[in-house]
């Protein structure tokens, strides 16, 4: 590309690109990543490593490079669901080239495409790179996933909270992805130690392995809010999401990817895939929410705003607002729990919508609503639910 002077230069360009680019469209997500390649199979990528992402966003960048690409003679083809590019020095030429207009300007989140392509650029001047060791990843279609690159793209975009837990199609992860061991954050495929294990280790070079999983760790990609505390990197996966202000205690604590909290948690206990906490909740210690994978029939949880899950217990349905679940008390779909006429009036103030009648019910009945404390008779061992003492903000334009 020549060097564009100006801003209305610039925006021309794009407009040119869309125009006259056979099957044109925007994408999804996009970015340019560093990948980890495979150690005896050097075409594999094990990881990929992003320093910006772009979701539903930037789609002035998004088409410098769809042009960049073309003139290195790799065709983008738009009807893919996504499409993964390796990256030259030739393609970051062509691309500061038409970013030149904004090379001077501050960098800031409209930018920050720029400062990747120009400290990789620079990077490349230095010390040059292997081949298809950086490489740039279009989404064109939140479809079921097939390479590594689009994979951790997905996940960077859930654990940056650019889209909502839940909010994406994952399916497919589990396959795109290799099992590999991780050394200090470096991914090893294991077929490499099987077979230099015996020259590794008379070298006395053979790797600390501190985990061996398909999923890096959270910490591995993302820097955390200021007012967000983990207190052992091996609690949380890459995928989860965590509003800021949120504690991870080491023991029985546990956020899996595609889960997380939206606001200030306290999380002692275990967060699995799909679950969702809100903001002021307490997910005391050992205390275990269920995935979809983990007898919800499918159905994900969530669990609302300041509610507390003591420690030990199991949560099997969504809760709402306010409730309380005592400790090592377990709660499913199908669980029986039994309501006083009096505390059920009080659930029913809270729950204008609610059409519960009757003594006897089952927790899926109960599913959502807030203000419910779950407790067990020490003496008869039933299940009760009475209203919660813990505090209920009502929506005054609902109630």
């Amino acid at each position: 590309m020549e060097i564009i002077q100006t801003a209305d230069a610039f925006k021309a360009l794009i407009e040119e690109i869309k125009s006259t680019t056979a099957g044109y469209k925007d994408p999804l997500a996009f970015g340019i990543c560093r990948v980890d390649l495979g150690q005896l199979n050097v075409d594999k990528s094990l990881q990929a490593t992003y320093p910006v992402i772009n979701w539903n966003e930037n789609f002035g960048s998004a088409a410098i490079f769809v042009k960049a690409l073309a003139e290195q003679g790799t065709f983008v083809d738009f009807t893919q669901d996504e499409v993964v590019c390796n990256v030259n020095l030739d393609f970051l030429r062509s691309a500061l080239a038409a970013f030149t207009p904004y090379s001077d300007e501050a960098y800031g989140d409209a930018h920050k495409n720029i400062q990747v392509v120009s400290a990789l650029y620079n990077q490349m001047i230095s010390n040059g790179s292997l081949e298809g060791e950086f490489k740039v990843t279009f989404i064109y279609n939140d479809a079921p996933l097939k390479s590594v690159e689009a994979t951790y793209l997905k996940l960077y975009a859930l654990s940056q909270a650019k889209v909502q837990i839940r909010g994406i199609n994952l399916n497919g992860a589990f396959g795109a992805l290799p099992n590999v061991a991780w050394s200090n954050g470096q991914p090893i495929e294991l077929d490499y130690l099987r077979e230099f294990e015996i020259e590794l280790k008379l070298s006395n070079e053979y790797p600390h392995i501190d985990f061996i999983d398909k999923f890096p760790r959270f910490l591995q990609h993302i820097i955390p809010a200021d007012n967000t505390r983990i207190l052992d990197t091996s609690k949380v996966r890459f995928g989860a999401q965590l509003a800021a202000g949120t504690t991870v205690m080491p023991g029985a604590s546990y956020i899996n990817f595609n889960a997380g909290t939206t606001g200030p948690v306290m999380v002692e206990g275990r967060i699995s895939s799909s679950a969702i906490v809100g903001a002021g909740s307490d997910v005391g210690g050992g205390a275990s929410i269920l995935g979809v994978l983990s007898g919800t029939d499918g159905n994900p949880i969530s669990i609302g705003q300041n509610t507390l899950l003591g420690a030990n217990s199991t949560c099997g349905i969504p809760m709402g607002d306010g409730c309380i679940l005592d400790g090592g008390l377990a709660i499913f779909a199908g669980t029986k729990v039994f309501i006083d006429a009096k505390e059920l009036l009080k659930i029913q103030e809270v729950n204008q919508n609610s059409k519960l009648s009757g003594e006897l019910f089952k927790g899926k009945e109960l599913a959502g609503l807030n203000g419910l404390h779950f407790r067990q008779n020490s003496q008869t061992g039933q299940i009760t639910v009475s209203r919660s003492t813990r505090e209920i903000k009502l929506n005054a334009e609902l109630h």
